[in-house]
């Protein structure tokens, strides 16, 4: 996409379980994000980007690596991710850029305190790291930098930290490196629980009883000051935000820099009788994904292109004229960005995302989910576990998911198609739909996800800190 020979800059920032449905751009009258609407009428807003596997390190592991779980080894919270993986740092490190992360890490195994050492475990981001491998206390922010001496801020909020951090390094390179590109990806905690302390200056932002329920959530008071703490969470993130876009446009760079941002997976927050995330519901796998690049997007275009997390890295590089390594399994949707009247040649859109959940664990489980595979295609959503066709939801027809078609014989043709996608999948990437504990033994990480499992299970929830 870059034509003038000149190679951009990137910054990604995503949020933490940032479901698509509380941003007002996507249509929430709730909730205040203007720096996030800002991104969508000065450029692109996707409609239909979906997280692969709705839970945090696998989908972390994709979004950075573009392949799947079962190629980059982090099939399951707090298990490493494989250093030997491509990522989109490394491919850009190879064409002379400075690759920086600031945030949330959670790919480094256990302990979720573990120091990510300078190396090949930080995936290429070599020029700065300022990151903790998985805390959700966002009041004591901490982060590593290249010692295993932490930093811990007491009382200070972390997205204002993060932020901080990330405006001083961009600040020192283009200091002393105005003419080399830059990468940098920033992962903020919020909007993920805990929901209380509320951020500083949004205390009375959001009142719970004059919020409005998703159809499918059930109206109790533990919902309606759950979404108050996430939206105020949400509003936090977007003040953050815009302190980096007047940083940009303050140095001449905003034009010249790829601005995205997502998230690795959304929530429940009670719908469907729900509180997290894991299940093929759009509330879990649905997320906000929002480009600007200057005149080399169109502005305010809503692209319906169907593209997962492990698409990211792909279509990002595709988007800076950078080559595509070949070990990246994720496509590159780049030329189909900014079209508007169908593919262009060479470009056909994908039938659906490939869904999928290999562990089941942590509160999922506890509510009694077995692993499953499945598609999200324009329409519909389809689901399967090892007891068979699990969940099917016309989307069109029922947006809010409150009525499963799966046994429906009126959806027979529709489940056997679906179902035939589901398969088609599985075979192009080699995956096998059974049991936790016979993957892992597959896989040779079953002492590995034994490790993990004691692990969680002698510290709980990390002190009181919520999984994911």
């Amino acid at each position: 996409m870059v034509t003038d020979g000149q190679r951009a800059n990137l910054i990604f920032i995503f949020g933490d379980e940032h479901r698509r449905q509380s941003v007002a751009c996507y249509g929430n009258p709730d909730v205040q994000t203007p720096t996030l609407d800002r991104l969508a009428a000065e450029g692109v807003r996707f409609t239909h980007a979906y997280a692969n596997m709705a839970v945090c390190t696998p989908s972390r592991g994709s979004l950075l690596t573009g392949c799947w779980p079962q190629r980059h080894r982090a099939i399951g919270n707090d298990l490493p991710v494989a250093p030997t993986s491509p990522s989109i740092a490394k491919a850009l490190n190879a064409e002379g850029y400075a690759c920086a992360y600031v945030g949330k890490w959670h790919l480094g195994g256990i302990p979720r305190s573990r120091f990510i050492p300078p190396g090949p475990e930080r995936l290429g981001f070599d020029a700065f790291w300022a990151a903790w491998n998985c805390h959700h206390q966002y009041f004591q922010p901490k982060y590593h930098l290249d010692t295993p001496d932490p930093v811990v801020l007491e009382g200070a909020y972390e997205p204002i930290v993060q932020t901080d951090l990330t405006l001083d390094w961009l600040d020192r390179h283009h200091q002393e490196a105005p003419d080399q590109p830059w990468c940098l990806f920033l992962s903020y905690g919020p909007p993920h629980s805990p929901y209380r302390p509320l951020p500083p200056g949004l205390e009375d932002t959001y009142d719970p009883a004059a919020l409005t329920l998703r159809p499918n959530c059930e109206d109790t008071p533990r919902a309606r000051e759950d979404l108050a703490g996430y939206y105020a969470h949400t509003t936090a993130l977007d003040q953050q935000i815009a302190r980096l876009l007047a940083y940009l446009e303050e140095t001449g760079q905003l034009d010249d820099t790829l601005v995205v941002y997502s998230s690795d997976h959304g929530t429940l927050l009670e719908s469907h009788g729900h509180r997290f995330k894991q299940w093929p519901y759009e509330e879990a796998i649905g997320l906000p994904l929002l480009m600007r690049f200057g005149s080399r997007l169109p502005r305010g275009q809503a692209n319906d292109t169907l593209i997962g997390v492990v698409d990211y890295a792909s279509t990002l590089l595709g988007l800076l004229g950078v080559d595509v390594p070949a070990a990246m399994q994720g496509r590159d949707l780049s030329a189909l960005i900014g079209d508007t009247t169908g593919a262009p040649s060479g470009a056909e859109p994908a039938r659906s995302v490939y869904l999928l959940e290999a562990t089941a664990c942590d509160q999922a489980a506890a509510q009694g989910m077995i692993p499953w595979r499945g598609v999200r295609t324009e329409r519909y959503t389809y689901a399967r576990n090892v007891d068979g066709p699990w969940m099917l939801f016309d989307n069109a027809a029922d947006p809010y998911q409150l009525h499963n078609l799966v046994e429906d014989p009126n959806a027979s043709s529709a489940r056997a198609a679906l179902e035939a996608e589901t398969q088609a999948w599985m075979a192009a990437i080699g995956d096998v739909l059974e049991p936790i504990d016979a993957f892992m033994a597959r896989e040779g990480l079953a002492a590995l996800w034994g490790e993990r499992e004691a692990f969680l299970h002698r510290d709980g929830n990390m002190s009181g800190t919520p999984r994911g």
